[in-house]
């Protein structure tokens, strides 16, 4: 991409902008980021979002891929003791139809004991929904990933038609395929 993802334009915004004015909306009572410590650009965006240092789980291990995040997330103390469901969410999804995430949400609290996640053409996708219990197995998960933690677990599955359940943005014409599927340009 050039630069980091959750940098690039969204709107008004940038698209880790976005994610965290998404989730504050939808009334999550904790928001976290997950970032590597020595990651200037990432920290000083959260520092121009008014995002609270307190809120930055550091991931001492970033090279590791996603699943490092995931797991130092769950490692982390500063999760608030009444929380009961974590949702785990991409950076690279910011083109999630909002009826999606309601959906997801709704689902998820008629199925608050299971693992949630939306489904799209038989294919699991994100953001995944998880139960205290489950979020927190994750710090001392073996799984070489977050597919093969939950391919251990059951799941509940939400049927979605969402177009952009089917796209991570990984590069620029990703990028531009979400922005048109938002209705949204380049600035």
């Amino acid at each position: 991409m050039g630069r980091p993802k959750l940098l690039l334009p969204w709107g008004k915004t940038t698209i880790l902008g976005h994610l965290i004015d998404q989730w504050q909306g939808r009334g999550a009572n904790q928001l976290a980021v997950v970032c590597a410590a020595e990651d200037s650009a990432i920290n000083a965006e959260l520092d121009r979002l008014c995002f609270p240092q307190e809120n930055r789980v550091r991931n001492p291990n970033p090279n590791l891929g996603m699943f490092s995040s995931i797991v130092s997330a769950a490692r982390w103390s500063g999760w608030k003791p009444s929380l009961s469901h974590w949702i785990i969410v991409l950076g690279d999804q910011p083109h999630l139809l909002p009826g999606t995430l309601g959906k997801l949400l709704n689902f998820a609290k008629e199925h608050s004991k299971e693992i949630c996640q939306p489904v799209r053409n038989g294919k699991r996708r994100h953001p995944v929904v998880l139960p205290k219990t489950v979020f927190l197995a994750l710090a001392e998960s073996r799984a070489a990933d977050l597919k093969d933690f939950l391919a251990s677990q059951p799941v509940a599955g939400c049927e979605c038609d969402d177009l952009g359940l089917d796209l991570d943005i990984d590069q620029p014409e990703d990028y531009q395929r979400a922005l048109a599927l938002a209705g949204l340009t380049t600035r």
